[in-house]
């Protein structure tokens, strides 16, 4: 690129000139709502129904450069607000990108944004290439066995090679095990995530016995509560099963250096990931990348994976739940991985037809699911009623219904539309139901 001076003669402009003049101009928030597959859905209802919304940024650079990325507004970090907005509006894109608060989407995007500009692809950004071809894994939240095994066989024929999924108190987790662990192939491999529900040791320590004895399960995530350091010591001490943490629970020092698990679990802006990443490096613990997304951030992930050598666990991006996406390029895994592109910012092409054809207005969280009827059958023949899963969460965390007890079974009550389905849908929205 030229430029013209006072006197009419024409001066090359060099790179880092164009990269001086660089400000942000627009950013652009478009919400959608994409639709889930039908075995995710019909289960996520029960707790996570909104995470078929999503919010695009999309970026302009003073240079004309667009970047773009995505935050799924109800997760648990990374939202987008406007008060972020304007402390970036005017600003060069590389001296506010590395600010975690300003939410997982603009963050994203202003990495795209300046990559692009650079013609130089996100890892590259971020540090050394470590990789080029990063360990993905496949994901699913606790369903019927039946539902656990239509997703491992579409993920095997997928390319996946693990299966991470929720371990909970209202299935038969010894049934789900054997008959999931039947069911797929011989390298396939599965982490069960216990979201604390394993309690306390007394509690998690048959849960771990049994796990053993299918070769399968290599990991198991957070069985008891996190906090419980000398319990998590122990039980990490006793089983051969890798421990995961999610990091920070309790204080990531404390994690470190009391040694209570094998790996972590990784979420968060980009500052904080390679904070930590550094960290684990140093302590040889291997993590997952927990970035739950479309393509767009699944396809982002895989350049942090590029740059974090102890990023070695399957990342999970659930990108695969998704149908329809707005990414032209199709985000392919072989073996387990997936190649980290090479090209430009995040390395892919963003089709804004498909992004029209799903666009929505900024909605509310649509928790809880209208006319959910939950019946939880106990072997003793007692039956609990709930309307939503966070009731089911603080009924089992607070020690008021046996916990992984082998018979259970949880289904959905279909409303027949009599008056007594009614009835009971309404007293349990009030509070669980015990019968």
């Amino acid at each position: 690129m030229v430029v013209q001076d006072n006197v009419g003669l024409f001066i090359p402009m060099q790179p880092q000139d164009l990269l001086m003049s660089l400000s942000v101009e627009t950013v652009e928030r478009i919400w959608l709502d994409l639709p889930l597959k039908e075995v995710p859905f019909r289960n996520m209802v029960r707790e996570i129904p909104h995470w078929s919304l999503f919010e695009l940024c999309k970026v302009t650079l003073s240079n004309g450069v667009i970047g773009v990325g995505e935050t799924m507004p109800y997760y648990t970090w990374g939202e987008v607000t406007d008060e972020a907005v304007g402390r970036v509006f005017g600003r060069h894109p590389a001296s506010v990108m590395w600010d975690d608060s300003l939410g997982a989407g603009l963050q994203m995007a202003l990495f795209d944004a300046v990559g692009k500009s650079l013609e130089a692809p996100v890892w590259s950004l971020l540090g050394e290439k470590v990789r080029s071809r990063a360990n993905i894994g496949w994901w699913a939240i606790d369903m019927p066995v039946e539902d656990w095994i239509l997703e491992c066989h579409e993920a095997a024929a997928s390319g996946y090679t693990t299966f991470k999924t929720k371990a909970r108190p209202w299935f038969d987790l010894k049934d789900q095990v054997t008959r999931l662990s039947a069911a797929v192939p011989d390298h396939f491999r599965l982490d069960m995530d216990f979201n604390d529900f394993g309690l306390d040791p007394a509690v998690a320590r048959p849960i771990g016995s049994m796990l053993e004895q299918f070769p399968k399960v290599t990991i198991w995530e957070s069985p008891i509560a996190q906090e419980d350091v000398e319990g998590n010591r122990a039980l990490r001490d006793q089983f051969t099963i890798a421990m995961a943490h999610h990091v920070d629970r309790p204080a990531f020092e404390t994690q470190i250096r009391r040694d209570i698990c094998d790996g972590f679990v990784m979420e968060g802006g980009v500052s904080n990931a390679l904070s930590r990443a550094r960290t684990c490096a140093e302590f040889n613990k291997p993590f997952w990348l927990q970035w739950v997304g479309t393509n767009l951030a699944a396809t982002y992930c895989l350049h942090l994976q590029a740059a974090m050598s102890h990023a070695r666990w399957p990342a999970i991006h659930c990108n695969h739940m998704y149908p329809e996406q707005f990414v032209v390029e199709p985000f392919v895994v072989c073996n387990g991985m997936a190649d980290v592109p090479d090209s430009p910012g995040i390395g892919v092409t963003v089709d804004w037809d498909v992004v029209e054809e799903y666009r929505v207005d900024p909605m509310a969280k649509p928790y809880p699911f209208p006319g959910l009827l939950l019946r939880l059958d106990w072997p003793s023949g007692a039956t609990s009623w709930f309307t939503h899963a966070q009731q089911m969460w603080d009924t089992f965390q607070a020690g008021d219904l046996p916990a992984f007890m082998e018979g259970v079974n949880l289904t959905r009550v279909e409303d027949d539309g009599s008056e007594e389905w009614q009835a009971l849908y309404e007293r349990a929205g009030r509070h669980p139901v015990h019968a």
